[in-house]
């Protein structure tokens, strides 16, 4: 008789809300905790669609926060001028619950803006970016008819306005990993290589991959290996 082996995946250690954003907890249970990731999805996506990468932190001792922006999920509210401040909180929330001090942000689309932008006002030590999105690009995507996601056009549009990657991204100095497809046909990708002359955090570089898509990066296993080797390095574990 041909047995059938069962595979359980592993659960969030915690789903609860905080300041009303709705997110999954991570913790290595067995192995010591030696920093945290929070994790941002792109526009019209949720905090599930990044379990993957969070299971695949667990194993090197990387807690992770992963949440529905507002406008998404089982967030409250729409999108709006509190989403940065809402990443510097949930980077504390981490900061608490998994006690640690070492925290970076991983964001894939407007997540990888997010990132970016939050990095200093959340107390990043280090980013992973892949294929983030331009304040251009995501004024495109709050006019569009078909967007999937809740926002407050005026105060996110004020957020874009006060924080410009091109102006933002020379000024830290922390150590950022640019991922992006070449192929990518929704973040061009002359955005990141735009972004990559201006890094000066040391070990901070741009990874292109050729051909792909939009969102082929950001799931893809080797890649997300390079990227848990980067942060791994960068909050100097290892």
């Amino acid at each position: 008789m041909r047995r059938i082996r069962t595979v359980v995946p592993v659960l969030p250690s915690e789903i609860s809300v905080y300041e009303g954003l709705s997110y999954a907890l991570w913790l290595p249970l067995e192995t010591t905790i030696k920093g945290g990731v929070v994790v941002l999805h792109g526009a019209g996506s949720c905090k599930e669609s990044h379990y993957d990468f969070a299971r695949a932190l667990l194993p090197v001792g990387l807690a992770s926060v992963v949440f529905d922006q507002r406008g998404h999920g089982e967030s409250d509210g729409p999108m709006d001028g509190r989403a940065l401040a809402d990443v510097a909180a949930v980077a504390e929330l981490l900061r608490s619950r998994a006690g640690v001090d070492a925290v970076a942000l991983r964001g894939s689309s407007m997540g990888g803006y997010m990132a970016l932008a939050a990095a200093d006002s959340a107390g990043a030590r280090a980013v992973v970016a892949i294929c983030p999105a331009s304040g251009a690009g995501l004024r495109r995507a709050l006019r569009n008819e078909e967007r999937h996601f809740d926002v407050d056009i005026d105060a996110l549009d004020a957020v874009l306005d006060a924080n410009d990657l091109g102006q933002i991204v020379p000024s830290l100095e922390l150590p950022v990993l640019l991922l992006h497809a070449s192929g990518d046909e929704v973040v061009p990708v002359e955005h990141s290589r735009e972004l990559a002359a201006g890094l000066r955090g040391e070990g901070s570089r741009l990874i292109e991959v050729p051909g792909g898509h939009h969102r082929s990066v950001q799931h893809d296993a080797e890649l997300q290996a390079v990227s848990i080797r980067f942060l791994e390095r960068s909050l100097g574990l290892r």
